[in-house]
């Protein structure tokens, strides 16, 4: 078996099980939570470090997504609350559990609002206490994390939690220990996390657009680059006003 051939196997049996899990409801308290918050008139903010803020891009602000939705990064700390630009010069700056208070500042987030976090370790410092902080403001959250490699390390944050403990919906990606679903060469290799996480926000995106459709007309992003499509996109996103977070 080639290495393609080998990493298409280890990819598709872990979709196929996520599929499966949807389609028996697993995915349903979550999908649910987006609904109610969006529904509502509320924001799906989303936050990820590292390769999981690929799962925030899948959320918020792309073609055939929920408009209500904000992506939260860690060079938001530089680039709308004011910190010095040498800070992002840290790799160690998602480990640090000081930053999740100055990043929660700078979220948009109202009564109603529904908080979904993203990481593969559920471990470090900033995502440990961003849930922290979520949960002591009254808000719910849904963690997209890997529980075989959480239970398998130790947490970073001094509250000595894990996001899949602060979390009320928890979501496994099934990524392995150590995100590698290959062995070449004596190497670890085939990360599957980015792969799991974005069909996880897809079928999350599917879900709640259904859900809502029932009821009337969901808020939802078309191509910018079709015909009128930037047009109709911004006639929607006035509709949230400066709670949108939007950039390049």
């Amino acid at each position: 078996m080639s290495h393609a051939t080998d990493f298409l196997h280890q990819t598709n049996r872990r979709l196929e099980r996520i599929a499966a899990l949807a389609e028996e409801g697993g995915l349903d308290a979550a999908i649910g939570l987006f609904a109610d918050a969006i529904g509502a008139g509320g924001i799906v903010h989303v936050f990820g470090t590292g390769h999981s803020e690929a799962f925030a891009m899948e959320v918020a602000g792309r073609a055939g997504g929920l408009i209500p939705t904000n992506k939260i990064a860690l060079r938001d700390l530089v680039l709308r609350g004011g910190e010095d630009r040498e800070l992002l010069g840290s790799s160690l700056l998602e480990r640090d559990p000081q930053v999740a208070e100055k990043l929660w500042a700078l979220v948009p987030a109202k009564p109603g609002d529904l908080i979904v976090i993203a990481s593969n370790s559920g471990v470090n410092g900033s995502i440990v206490g961003f849930a922290l902080q979520a949960k002591e403001h009254g808000y719910p959250v849904i963690a997209v994390t890997s529980m075989e490699h959480t239970a398998a390390v130790e947490p970073k944050h001094p509250s000595g939690k894990r996001l899949s403990e602060i979390a009320d919906v928890v979501i496994d990606n099934l990524a392995p220990y150590g995100d590698s679903t290959l062995e070449v060469e004596g190497y670890g290799c085939g990360a599957v996390s980015s792969l799991t996480a974005a069909f996880i926000a897809q079928l999350l995106t599917i879900g709640t657009i259904e859900k809502l459709a029932a009821s009337g007309e969901p808020p939802v992003y078309i191509s910018a680059n079709v015909p009128g499509g930037h047009e109709r996109n911004q006639k929607l996103e006035d509709v949230y006003g400066d709670r949108l977070i939007r950039g390049a």
